[in-house]
């Protein structure tokens, strides 16, 4: 399983069939880990390498590898991962930029363009941007979650003032949730 180590690591150990078979591992030898309790078999077509530790958002990096490697965790999800605003979402939010299908309890997915400018990482959850973010729970939410997000980022120096004005600038619905933020100034 050693060859899969450097795939999984910034995966929070998990890793899909296909990523396996790509680094030259079978199913079969999947299969056969699984039973040996080297593996955690999680759901068809995904796995964790059980020397992982626990991580506090591994449902949320199993539910993008599920979705696809182009799939990135979004709306109250990405402000929970970002770590602003009091956001608890009672499901997982995902958005993937090409037609999904699959279903699974507590998995919201959303389709969307989803431009590499509009996705980073961050503690091995792929996630959409601060900005993007803000852009999709202004789309979706309650008003007062994004003013509560902004002030945060904006008091923890993720998100800059001059960001923020291209943000209303680029999404002129966002300027009544922002407009203590830009008042600070």
């Amino acid at each position: 399983m050693d060859v899969l180590y450097d795939l999984v690591e910034p995966q929070a150990g998990y890793f899909t069939t296909a990523q396996a078979a790509k680094a030259g591992v079978s199913k079969q030898v999947l299969y056969r880990r699984a039973r040996h309790g080297d593996i955690d078999h999680v759901r068809y077509g995904l796995y964790r390498l059980r020397r992982f530790p626990a991580h506090p958002f591994e449902d949320v990096v199993a539910a993008c590898l599920w979705v696809g490697g182009d799939s990135a965790a979004s709306h109250e999800t990405a402000l929970a991962v970002h770590g602003i605003s009091d956001a608890m979402p009672s499901a997982i939010h995902v958005t993937v930029p090409r037609q999904f299908r699959g279903r699974q309890d507590g998995v919201v997915i959303h389709h969307a363009d989803l431009p590499d400018a509009d996705r980073t990482r961050v503690n091995a959850v792929p996630v959409t941007t601060i900005a993007r973010t803000l852009q999709d729970v202004a789309a979706t939410s309650d008003p007062a979650l994004v003013e509560q997000a902004v002030a945060q980022a904006v008091a923890r120096g993720t998100l800059s003032r001059r960001q923020l004005r291209r943000l209303v600038r680029d999404t002129p619905s966002l300027a009544p949730m922002v407009v203590g933020a830009l008042a600070e100034e």
